[in-house]
């Protein structure tokens, strides 16, 4: 159905954002309500079902359009390639059922905040507001903008002075009131979903809907024991999917649960402080710290600071300072002000105060920004909630195969009703035989199968201490060909140890003081630095903070503690931190150091820096420490010895982690006056004090793992948010960059005034210097990679505001990086998941292995997200390993490779097996006839259902193969397997049928039954046989008893159980076929069982079967065809459709290209002279886009089209790209 033109009638929804959605304005119409009702019962419910299945055909029946400002009905439409709709009524609030009087005037404004699209939203003098609920979050009518809008936050739109001087003293109860009503409680509630209502989410399936109608079928026939045994794998099918669905809902029930019930204290406006429960929180509301707190709300602090643990955020329990919003009287948006550090004033919902330090103007504040689904903890919670669907080829393949089955199955059934008809039987038996051929082609055992597949999968996965709570992405790790890991505490041990530091005296580095060897550091100044210049903070008693800075200040051997500074006549009343010698620290002149000023710790500064007092001292001394290359340039040159370039190459090629301080005495009389100095002021003319060598151990079990994924050419990527050079160092010893290749630094900066936005590309040079090992710097003259290397392999690192300039400003370039790009350093979190996003555009399968939950996003974005953490963020990744390394990769990449491998064989078998029984009943309605419950369901339930029940238990290769397994259904060698053993098996049937007529001794028994009773005797060896069908002379249409039937059974029956040994496919995904014994058991018993019954001549077997005894030599010929028609098939799957060099071969020759984007980058990007550009710096185009164009490689128009289109990730279309 087309919508309308009519822009009132569409919008869109959160624009630009991840979530974003399309809205469509219906109106209910009562005649078409009344219409769809009526017709439901008169199909019995079926019209009802379908619209459940479909909401957007449930819309368009029940209503017709109209624009959204009077729309009764809302459906919306995701923007990505899924376009999946949903249903939503629209809610109508009345803000008359407040208990005091609002003012009707529209004039008057109902809440203080002008910019509060609450203003906007009621209508007057009606004083009623429009509102619909979406995956949580609330939504309202903006009349003035005619669009709906989020509530249950403080716009952005706000500045600083507004945050502080309209929500600084509180809300009025009365507004609180108002906003209460419109945005809803402050409560991240998740339903735990009863047992009943998940069965019949579950049940209702369309499969399920067709399996019961084809067992229902199948028992009015009589045919009782396979339909039961597929009813009882179902059930257990059914009840395992609810029961895990149970959990998760449990689980995450009682993780947010503890959320909705904290007891704050608040400022209310003309009434003083106020304790209510959390969930009556507003946005807005002036919330008081008193200490520790579970925060129950995000909000920004406006007074006082105070230290909390973002270890729900980040992964990593590490105090974090935060300090307030400045008073500003400027207009600009608050989080403008503050550009990305904006979350420094924040505290977000779900971390923990754990200190907080007031100010002089009374307690700490903070204004409530967003409550319930829109906080940080919320928005966690929402991504479990509503997981991004899984775009994977085997799900959209399988349901077009379903699809090509049942299509088959409905050829069959006019087939059926012709055949019939034409031989005139009574309607009902016309009917029932009729759509017993159309339930033939599809196999009801198939969810059921694929679902065991996958648990068997999981099983071998919990063994290895893997857990999963998204098992349809078992399959997807079968296709990940692109791993990306977080560095610390992933690849690296947690924290960093100290090795030693190197002084300084008289401009020369003198000799490395180890901290192997367990000797104090002896005092200087030094050990000043390294005792006071860190952020760490006691709390009850223990040291926390940074984990380096806490590992700095252990190697002095002094201690800490909190002090009252009026007791060293400061003149200062706040508490400060003093720093005394412990028991085993050096002897020192200083008996105490007092630490009265931080310059804090940032990552684009890459230093921090103290102001100090020593005890005893009237002046003061300022210390610095930070990355080398950035504290010298505050040092004053005479005091940086001359070979400090090669000293710091010397440690930092050895993976060392290297920090220089600095030390400076103050010239400055008062304290007052420490407090007014810039930082500028404080960090020049410093001295240069030495390096402190720091060693981050690489996991014992990093470098092998990291080679196996190499060898099975899989890319492997570090995403880290420690620096740059860290990051490179540990790539390079851990081989993630091959010895020999070329590493380019790109950095990028942001436009500025005149100049526009640039890219440098530097390259980092390996010389060899000695004895030593590579030693590596960057290279500021004018080199390039030699022609002859330009084929080997180079990569890319950048940090993440490169990446984030590149993204905005240079768009075109980001996937001609990402090819080669391995180090991405100093990444955000939001950084981490756009660049996940950004590798599944270029078609790579990625999986994403971190610690911490600050790699939560991009967990959840990557097809395979992989936690070493049990922290409480981390339970949105799909898998957790409790073993805390990343041996895990390969163990989940090897069981998704053979449960993908497993999937395919099953899909393959049950289809072969629904068109192997297809041809052979088709045959047997030629006649009126059909197999017999008991052939039947020797087929069913011996050989396939166990088949199905066994055939996934094989185990994974230990090996992973240098390339993967296909990936989807609809590819060529797929196709062509089930399309010849189709015509095999035709050809077979078709001639066994046609032959067995021929031959001298047939007959048609059920016309012709004196004839055959005649000639019985010729045709066994068996006397007491041959008595006992003298007695059977009354044979009808439609029975079983014929010659036919009796041929065609052991060809169709050994046809399954060949069909099956040769889809169960082995090396090089899965263990060879004999390891899996059970499913070789069966397999064997099957084919004795089978052969058994063909050769016996015993009275019961025959009766039951309905079988009729033939001439030995016939038996044989059966026999003898059934196996050639194995060896031929055999033979065609394993050395023509399975050969991968002969695929590639004709490739080749046919000059088919893979249309996976990055293989076309990697090919353009080889064939182009220009490509890596090397010791260059690039500038973002004058276009209104502004983003860089390489018009002597890549088409204009090419551009603008990927810039302006960044929608979901697209798939790897063809088989090709598989090989």
């Amino acid at each position: 159905m087309e919508e309308s033109s009519n822009k009132d009638h569409r919008a869109l929804l959160n624009q630009g954002e991840e979530n974003e959605l399309e809205l469509f304005g219906y109106h209910t119409q009562n005649l078409r309500r009344v219409l769809c009702l009526v017709t439901s019962v008169l199909t019995g419910g079926v019209l009802q079902l379908v619209l459940y299945w479909k909401p957007e055909w449930r819309v368009w029946a029940n209503c017709t359009p109209c624009p959204l400002q009077e729309a009764d009905t809302i459906l919306l439409r995701t923007t990505d390639e899924f376009q999946r709709y949903m249903r939503k009524k629209v809610l109508c609030l009345p803000l008359s059922t407040l208990k005091f009087p609002i003012s009707k005037n529209p004039e008057e404004p109902l809440v203080a905040d002008s910019h509060s699209v609450i203003n906007q939203a009621v209508t007057k003098p009606e004083l009623k507001l429009r509102c619909i609920q979406v995956q949580k979050i609330r939504y309202v009518w903006d009349y003035l903008e005619k669009r709906f809008r989020k509530v249950g936050l403080l716009e952005d739109s706000n500045s600083c002075y507004d945050i502080h001087h309209t929500f600084g003293l509180g809300l009025s109860s009365e507004e609180q009131e108002i906003r209460r009503l419109v945005c809803g409680p402050n409560a991240i509630e998740v339903e735990i979903q009863p047992i009943w209502k998940l069965l019949v989410k579950q049940v209702l399936n369309p499969f399920y809907v067709f399996q019961a109608f084809t067992l229902t079928l199948w028992l009015s026939q009589g045919y009782v024991e396979y339909s039961v045994a597929i009813i009882i794998l179902t059930f257990i099918s059914i009840v395992l999917s609810v029961y895990d669905l149970q959990q998760q809902s449990v689980k995450l029930h009682n993780l947010v649960e503890d959320h909705n019930k904290v007891q704050v204290t608040i400022m209310v406006k003309d009434k003083g402080l106020q304790e209510l429960e959390s969930r009556l929180l507003v946005p807005g509301d002036t919330l008081i710290l008193p200490g520790k707190i579970s925060l129950p709300c995000d909000a920004v602090l406006i007074n006082g600071s105070c230290v909390v643990n973002e270890g729900m955020l980040t992964g990593e329990s590490i105090p974090v300072t935060k300090t307030p919003l400045p008073q500003m009287e400027s207009t600009m948006p608050w989080k403008s002000h503050s550009l990305e550090d904006y979350r420094k004033h924040v505290l977000f919902c779900g971390t923990e105060v754990i200190q907080v330090k007031p100010s002089g103007q009374g307690p700490v504040r903070a204004v409530v920004l967003q409550t319930g689904y829109n906080t940080a903890k919320g928005d966690l919670v929402r991504s479990i909630l509503y997981p991004r669907p899984l775009n994977f080829k085997l799900y959209s393949d399988a349901f077009k195969f379903m699809v090509f089955l049942a299509c088959l199955g409905v050829v069959g059934f006019f087939y059926a009703l012709g055949v019939y008809m034409y031989h005139e039987v009574p309607p009902r038996d016309t009917a029932t035989m009729a759509l017993i051929l159309l339930t033939v082609t599809v196999p009801p055992v198939l969810p059921a199968a694929l679902t065991i597949g996958i648990v068997y999968a999981q099983k071998r996965l919990k063994k290895k201490k893997i857990f999963c709570i998204s098992p349809q992405r078992i399959n997807m790790c079968g296709q990940i060909n692109l791993v990306c890991f977080d560095k610390t505490g992933t690849l690296t041990e947690d924290g960093l140890d100290l090795w030693g530091t190197v002084p300084t005296a008289d401009n020369c580095f003198q000799e490395v003081h180890s901290f192997v060897l367990d000797k104090a550091l002896p005092w200087g100044p030094l050990c000043a630095a390294m005792a006071s210049c860190h952020s760490l903070i006691l709390l009850d008693g223990t040291i926390q903070g940074d984990p380096l800075d806490l590992k700095m200040f252990e190697g002095t051997a002094w201690k800490m503690e909190d002090c009252n500074i009026d007791s060293y006549k400061f003149g200062m009343s706040d508490s400060n931190t003093i720093i005394k010698p412990g028991p085993k620290a050096s002897q020192s002149p200083v008996e105490a150091i007092t630490i009265l000023r931080q310059f804090p710790f940032s990552s684009s500064l890459q230093r921090m820096s103290v102001v100090v007092q020593l005890a005893g001292e009237g002046h003061f001394h300022v210390y610095m420490k930070g990355a080398p290359e950035m504290v010298v340039r505050f040092c004053k040159s005479e005091t940086v010895p001359e070979n400090f370039p090669q000293e710091l190459r010397s440690y930092t090629v050895q993976g060392f982690r290297v920090l220089a301080l600095a030390h400076r005495p103050l010239k400055v009389g008062k304290l007052s006056e420490v407090e007014q100095l810039a930082r500028e002021t404080v960090e020049s003319e410093l001295t240069f004090l030495g390096l402190l060598i720091m060693e981050n151990r690489l996991k014992k079990e990093t470098k092998p793992v990291l080679k196996e994924l190499s060898e099975a050419c899989i890319r492997t990527v570090m995403v880290t948010g420690d620096n740059l050079q860290t990051a490179i160092t540990v790539a390079k010893n851990s081989e993630m960059i091959p010895p020999g290749s070329q590493i380019i630094i790109v950095e990028a900066n942001e436009p500025e005034e005149l100049i526009p936005a640039s890219v440098t590309w530097q390259l980092v040079q390996s010389q060899e210097m000695g004895p030593r090992k590579n030693e590596t710097y960057i290279n500021t003259g004018n080199s390039s990679i030699p022609d002859g290397d330009r084929g080997s392999r180079y990569h890319f690192a950048m940090s993440g505001k490169t990446y984030q300039v590149i993204f905005q400003h240079f768009y075109s370039l980001l996937p001609k990086i990402l090819v080669n790009g391995t180090i991405f350093a100093r990444m955000s979190p939001a950084q981490k998941s756009s660049l996940i996003e950004e590798f599944q555009k270029l078609n790579y399968y990625v999986g994403m292995c971190g610690d911490g939950a600050n790699d939560c996003g991009a967990l959840k974005m990557a097809h395979a997200g992989i936690s070493l953490s049990e922290q409480e963020a981390s339970v949105a990744s799909p898998f957790t390993s409790k073993t805390a390394n990343i041996e895990c990769v390969p163990h989940l990449i090897r069981e998704g490779r053979a449960a993908l491998v497993s999937s395919f064989g099953i899909f393959k078998y049950l289809t072969m097996y629904g068109i192997i029984q297809f041809v052979g009943t088709l045959l047997l309605y030629w006649q009126l006839q059909l197999f017999g419950n008991y052939q039947y369901l020797m087929q069913d339930v011996a050989i396939t259902l166990m088949v199905c029940l066994t055939m996934s238990s094989t185990h994974a290769y230990p090996k992973l193969a240098p390339y993967r397994p296909a990936g989807q259904l609809l590819s060529p060698p797929l196709l062509l397997s089930v399309f010849l053993n189709s015509c095999f098996t035709c050809i077979v049937q078709v001639c066994a049928f046609l032959y067995v007529k021929q031959q001298p001794w047939y007959c048609e028994v059920y016309r012709d039954s004196e004839c055959f009773l005649a000639n019985q005797s010729n045709f066994s060896t068996n006397m007491s046989l041959e008595r006992n069908w003298t007695g059977n002379a009354t044979l009808i249409p439609g029975s079983v008893l014929s010659f036919e039937t009796t041929t065609l059974w052991p060809i169709v029956t050994i046809n399954c159980i060949t069909v099956a040994f040769i889809f169960s496919k082995g090396k090089p995904f899965r263990k060879p076929i004999y390891t899996n014994y059970v499913f070789s058991f069966l397999l064997t018993s099957a084919l004795g069982i089978t052969i058994f019954i063909l050769f016996s001549d015993f009275q019961d077997i025959y009766l039951k079967m309905e079988f009729i005894p033939t001439i030995t030599s016939w038996r044989v010929s059966i026999l003898v065809t059934s196996f050639l028609q194995f060896c031929v098939a055999f033979f065609v799957e394993d050395a023509v459709l399975q050969n991968r060099e002969l695929w590639l071969l004709i490739k080749r020759e046919f000059g088919f290209h893979s249309k996976s984007q990055y293989r076309n980058w990697q090919k353009k990007l080889a064939e182009d002279s220009t490509w890596p550009p090397i010791d260059k710096t690039d500038y973002s185009g004058n276009g209104k886009n502004g983003f860089y164009i390489n018009r002597g490689y890549e088409s204009p128009e090419q551009v603008p089209k990927e810039k302006l289109k960044l929608g979901g990730q697209t798939t790897e279309q063809h088989f090709w790209t598989r090989l």
